[in-house]
């Protein structure tokens, strides 16, 4: 394949853009469904979208195979994402502001870092803890809005929860180093596996109700935008990159244009605390990730 910044520069935008618009889906689907229906109708239908796209790219074919090979890792990974992570992520969105469950979500990064020390065998270096440092009081800032040495949460739950949906995501990414399929081949086995843990779980803790129509078109667009379609276009951007970190650095606008959508769609007032850990967090990432610091 051929490889082209400007390609890659425009998935890699329409990617940010989408997931930008995610936190916002969220805290608006939760007001009409509860956590365990947004995972529920978001998961079915990133499983829909998954399976047409593999129609179309003729890789349907390479299911059953990768299945046979690889049944216990698909049911591992299945069961942190999409079961328990986005479980769990949407029951810290439930319980804080949106501008705070988010801006906890991007510390996974870091914690993936932390992670790779025990399960992956890698070294932790100065930077590490450094950035680990920093984006965590980014994280303290924002969750006692702006008051870190108060150490009064605004709900200490809900930023526990928003803490171990990075434990989660982290260890997904670190369990998927062992899976050598197609990424979209493995990710709707990730889902195909997970679904009926999902259902099954939804049926013994939720009674059956008629879902509010606008609750499922908010989980229907998650579905597509959050777990599907954008994940192919950051992953066509990798691909025409002739250099990945600076595509990958286009990551780090995402949360401010989140704050943008958060403040005009769900009218939530952005504290300036909410800026100032936010700028601490993007900055010990970029510390945790750029070779020069290194």
């Amino acid at each position: 394949m051929v490889k082209s910044d400007t390609n890659a520069y425009k998935y890699a935008l329409i990617s940010v853009f989408l997931w930008s618009t995610v936190a916002t889906a969220f805290k608006y689907s939760l007001q009409y469904l509860s956590p365990e229906q947004l995972v529920l109708y978001a998961s079915l239908t990133s499983l829909l979208i998954l399976f047409i796209i593999l129609i179309i790219q003729k890789k349907l074919d390479q299911v059953l195979s990768y299945i046979r090979k690889n049944s216990i890792l698909i049911l591992t990974l299945g069961a942190i994402n999409p079961f328990l992570y986005y479980l769990v992520l949407f029951k810290a969105y439930d319980l804080l502001p949106a501008q705070e469950a988010q801006a906890i979500n991007y510390t996974w990064a870091l914690m993936l870092a932390y992670l790779s020390v025990p399960f992956l065998k890698q070294k932790l270096k100065f930077t590490d803890i450094i950035a680990g440092i920093i984006c965590y009081f980014g994280v303290l800032i924002i969750s006692t809005k702006g008051e870190p040495f108060s150490l009064n949460f605004s709900n200490l739950d809900g930023v526990l929860l928003g803490l171990l949906s990075t434990v989660l995501w982290a260890l997904y990414w670190i369990f998927n180093t062992k899976s050598k399929a197609d990424p979209v081949v493995s990710l709707f086995c990730n889902f195909l596996f997970a679904t009926p843990l999902i259902i099954v779980y939804y049926l013994v803790t939720q009674p059956i109700v008629i879902p509010n129509i606008t609750g499922v078109l908010g989980a229907i667009y998650v579905g597509l935008f959050e777990m599907g379609i954008t994940f192919l276009f950051w992953l066509k951007a990798m691909q025409n990159a002739t250099n990945t970190s600076k595509i990958a650095n286009l990551i780090f606008i995402s949360p401010f244009i989140s704050l943008i959508f958060i403040y005009f769609i769900l009218n939530e007032k952005i504290y300036i605390s909410t800026l100032f850990g936010l700028s601490f967090i993007i900055l010990g990432l970029i510390i945790q990730t750029s070779k020069k610091f290194k």
